[in-house]
């Protein structure tokens, strides 16, 4: 199976899109403080990488092998970055701020299951709202299509926290508030 050309180079584009996926995913469990996933996650993706370019190195003078090598290694990366999307760990603080002082903003918001802490604020051209909003990242999108709904012209930043702690809201977020 492994004398055919076309076969082998197959397999080590597949081998190799698998282990980068594998990677990607690990790298940002590690960065999440997920560590005994991580290292269960870099275990497998260990043994792939050994197997991958093993199969490389014994077949250097095949160039269509390291040519397959390196786009499997391309491809990896944005299939894991597409599998990192879909899983959507961890947590997103939004800081809203909008043209429009309407205190009905942050109440729908909240109505909605969000987080939100509001302050008045001033911008180049007066008076503003500001608020931020923490949501579970599976959630993002969801939250910045209500934004825009109720206020096109809010200015929007997005950011990753580091660390939560206390606060009402984690408790609702454990019961499962913002599902729908």
């Amino acid at each position: 199976m492994l004398e055919n050309a076309y076969v082998m180079v197959l397999i080590i584009l597949v081998i190799n899109i698998v282990y980068v996926s594998f990677f990607t995913i690990r790298m940002i469990l590690t960065m999440k403080g997920q560590r005994y996933t991580a290292a269960f996650i870099s275990t497998i993706e260990v043994v792939i990488y050994v197997i991958g370019l093993g199969l490389v190195l014994d077949n250097l003078n095949e160039i269509q092998n390291l040519i397959a090598y390196a786009v499997g290694y391309g491809i990896g990366v944005i299939v894991g970055m597409k599998i990192e999307e879909m899983l959507a760990l961890g947590y997103i603080t939004v800081n809203v701020i909008t043209k429009e002082y309407d205190r009905d903003l942050p109440k729908r918001l909240r109505d909605e299951g969000y987080g939100v802490t509001t302050w008045p604020s001033q911008g180049r051209e007066g008076d503003r709202l500001s608020m931020q909003i923490l949501t579970p990242r599976r959630y993002e999108m969801k939250l910045y299509q209500t934004i825009q709904e109720l206020d096109p012209k809010a200015f929007i930043i997005a950011f990753e926290p580091k660390t939560i702690h206390g606060g009402f809201w984690v408790k609702a977020v454990k019961k499962g508030k913002l599902e729908s």
